[in-house]
């Protein structure tokens, strides 16, 4: 989670101020956790694309990052039974779901 908010503080639309929103439910007895901006979001067709290693959407000179925080949300979900999602448009922001099955975060 501290990498996706960490994206969306770091993806804001340039002279505008970053907003995230982060939302949690239980739907059908699993967690479902949102991490909501509104910054510079992209095209759709790369939403299975940064969950890949060093796959990077943006010059490493206009955004710092190796290009794995993604990649190694995804291995977290999924280690834990979930899987994580992502929606975006251009300028539009950016949505990062993580589904959960329940009890998977407790020790």
């Amino acid at each position: 989670f501290q990498n996706l908010i960490g994206n969306a503080l770091k993806f804001h639309r340039p002279g505008r101020p970053p907003v995230v929103a982060i939302e949690a439910s239980e739907e059908e007895g699993r967690q479902r956790i949102s991490v909501r901006d509104e910054g510079i979001g992209f095209d759709a067709q790369y939403a299975e694309r940064i969950f890949e290693p060093f796959q990077r959407l943006h010059n490493r000179t206009r955004y710092a990052g190796t290009g794995i925080g993604l990649a190694i949300c995804r291995r977290i979900a999924e280690r834990h039974g979930g899987e994580i999602t992502a929606d975006a448009q251009p300028d539009q922001g950016a949505t990062f779901t993580v589904i959960l099955p329940e009890g998977a975060a407790r020790p």
